[in-house]
């Protein structure tokens, strides 16, 4: 039996730092119908879920084809982790659930064949869970007592000869329904997908994450 996957993009409306970012337009759609379209362009994904406490992103949610899943205040806090809202959706829905996939409506643009090739490295590798990763290539170093002290080079070494470190771009990811239920998204033997994109420097959260998003994707869809 073929297993059932899911998409489900949490989107609640509190956002502090740039109120009510899910909604604003990139390219004339609102950050949340970018996700929403990139799930339905899917041929793995069943359904695309919303999970939000928000009227207004409800009804986006609901006009760009998604089902919405309302999410209680409890569940809604600044401090509340994203996998407590997937857990409820799984709580809320009636059918069983095999694969979730996880997407971000503050990460709007993802390379198109993105989502297939890591689908496919999920399933044939055996999996349990899946992310994206980008590696990072700037010279990295803490600060302690006032004194900046080098974390992944030594002074004077070259900037491509850096130990290579990586980060959650947040594009996507992938894992089983029951790791869910467990209060974990990316498990200890979570596969690192090694995103080298544009795409995978956008994350908005701020204006200036918006206006760099836009220059963005004037370049990548705009017909010049």
């Amino acid at each position: 039996m073929k297993n059932k996957t899911i998409a489900i993009i949490p989107a609640r409306g509190g956002s502090k730092r740039l109120p009510g970012k899910n909604l604003l337009l990139l390219g004339g759609i609102p950050l949340l119908g970018h996700s929403i379209l990139y799930a339905q362009k899917q041929e793995c994904i069943a359904d695309v879920y919303v999970s939000t406490d928000d009227d207004a992103i409800a009804a986006v949610a609901v006009q760009f084809g998604a089902k919405v899943i309302k999410r209680p205040e409890a569940l809604s806090g600044d401090f509340e982790p994203t996998v407590s809202a997937l857990r409820h959706v799984l709580e809320s829905i009636a059918e069983t659930v095999d694969d979730i996939i996880l997407l971000q409506a503050t990460n709007p643009l993802r390379p198109e064949n993105l989502l297939k090739e890591a689908y496919q490295i999920y399933t044939s590798g055996n999996h349990e869970s899946l992310f994206t990763v980008t590696r990072n290539h700037h010279k990295l170093g803490r600060i302690v007592a006032d004194k900046y002290v080098p974390f992944n080079y030594t002074p004077g070494q070259r900037s491509q000869d850096v130990e290579p470190l990586y980060f959650e771009n947040g594009l996507l990811y992938i894992c089983k329904a029951n790791l869910i239920m467990k209060d974990c998204i990316v498990s200890p033997e979570a596969f690192p997908m090694i995103v080298d994109h544009p795409f995978a420097l956008i994350d908005i959260d701020t204006a200036a994450d918006l206006d760099y998003a836009t220059y963005v994707y004037k370049n990548n869809f705009t017909e010049k």
